[in-house]
């Protein structure tokens, strides 16, 4: 898997948990699933710096974001 990719995949997996585990916090339900999809979304993060020589630096995160999306769209 190309490191751009996962770094996009990770950020976006992860912005989409936060509104589930609020709404089971609000529910006074566990969050089970959300949990899950915050470790999937750190695994990927975690992948994605670990294999990329230089890491990322946070100024770069929109220009590789709007280059996954050209890519793939």
């Amino acid at each position: 898997m190309d490191t751009d990719l996962a770094l996009i995949l990770g950020l976006v997996v992860g912005g989409l948990s936060i509104p589930s585990i609020m709404s089971a916090i609000s529910d006074r339900r566990s969050p089970r699933a959300s949990v899950l999809t915050v470790l999937i979304a750190c695994g990927l993060l975690y992948y994605a710096t670990a294999t990329k020589p230089g890491g990322y630096q946070i100024d770069q995160i929109p220009n590789v974001f709007f280059s996954v999306l050209g890519r793939y769209f």
